[in-house]
């Protein structure tokens, strides 16, 4: 049976199972398959810089090598912050019940880049419930979101649109926007070599 993600509100707990939304879902998908002269399903594989051996797929991975350029066990490396200090795992978000209290407005929520949407199937017998309370509040629940334990959670929105309910999940955009009021500066500095657009230019090329 596959993880469910328990919701708490008001003392009461919504297990739900989540489906994740993806194009292949919605527009169906084609997939080209090589074949051989005999109708068998061709298989890429490498070849190495010397032509002698064949890699099967799967046959490279990644590899982690230290400054000194020894080979580093994944189990020997340790996960720090941008500060170098031992960075924290915050578990899956399936482990505890997720409560439902944290809230922001629509304008933080247009800050986010949504990378990964899934529908939320509660139980029938709790999906109103759910539903109301999603609907009754005038902001958008929120809270950050592991599918597997990870260093980095994501974080989630939970939105109701007709009588559906969705999760969406994904991290806040950098973008800064710029209003007509903020003056950029178009001062460009004078070099000391001169030329003519039009002799870089040959408009006969156009």
């Amino acid at each position: 049976m596959a993880k469910q993600l328990i919701f708490k509100s008001e003392n009461s707990d919504h297990h739900c199972d989540i489906i994740r939304l993806d194009r292949k879902k919605l527009y169906g998908w084609k997939d080209i398959v090589a074949i051989d002269e005999n109708g068998e399903e061709c298989i890429r594989v490498d070849i190495d810089e010397t032509g002698s051996f064949i890699i099967p797929k799967g046959g490279k991975a990644l590899g982690s090598i230290d400054i000194d350029g020894n080979w580093v066990e994944k189990s020997d490396l340790k996960a720090v912050d941008k500060d170098g200090n031992p960075a924290v795992r915050v578990p899956s978000s399936f482990d505890s019940p997720i409560d439902l209290e944290n809230t922001v407005d629509i304008n933080t929520f247009l800050d986010y880049i949504i990378d990964s949407v899934y529908i939320i199937q509660p139980a029938e017998d709790i999906k109103e419930s759910l539903l109301q309370t999603i609907k009754s509040n005038k902001k958008i629940y929120t809270f950050p979101f592991n599918y597997r334990p990870d260093y980095d959670p994501k974080t989630a929105f939970l939105i109701e649109a007709k009588n559906n309910i969705y999760m969406l999940v994904g991290t806040q955009s950098n973008f800064e926007f710029i209003g007509i009021e903020q003056m950029a500066d178009l001062n460009v500095e004078d070099t000391e070599e001169e030329f003519s657009i039009e002799d870089d230019l040959d408009f006969s090329m156009m």
